[in-house]
């Protein structure tokens, strides 16, 4: 069920967030779904990837500073009110969400990354809930 997200962090520089993007392509490494969060100087990239483990020697060999962390993809219903619902469910059961983000897929339903503090937790109280969250293999097959 947990993913592995690579996490990229870079100095705010032109040209940086394209030379990491252009050797994961170099290297046919498609990225699934990613996101950018910036303070002044630096840049966080999460990313989820086809090919974790070529991803992360691409990019430490590029010099970038990366990180592996443990997030959880969730299949919600693709309409309106279907989040709010699922953040509902979170905050009942006093899940802290350290940030989420979307991922883009050909499937009919959304489906939303999810970072919790306390990821074990939030798998029991997603399986309670019936709230699906699809494991590794599911979300690799998406890209196929």
């Amino acid at each position: 069920m947990k993913l592995k997200q690579i996490s990229v962090f870079m100095e705010n520089q032109p040209g940086r967030l394209a030379e990491m993007a252009s050797s994961l392509g170099n290297a046919g490494i498609n990225i699934m779904a990613l996101t950018v969060a910036e303070s002044t100087d630096f840049g966080v990239v999460r990313m989820i990837v086809k090919d974790f483990e070529k991803a992360m020697k691409i990019l430490k060999d590029k010099k970038f500073t990366v990180r592996e962390t443990e997030v959880l993809a969730v299949e919600i219903a693709d309409q309106p009110g279907s989040l709010g619902k699922v953040l509902k469910v979170f905050a009942e059961n006093d899940l802290n969400v350290e940030y989420m983000y979307a991922f883009v897929s050909r499937r009919q339903d959304a489906l939303i990354v999810f970072r919790f503090d306390d990821i074990e937790k939030a798998i029991a109280v997603m399986k309670k809930s019936g709230i699906k969250v699809l494991t590794n293999e599911e979300v690799l097959a998406l890209t196929k």
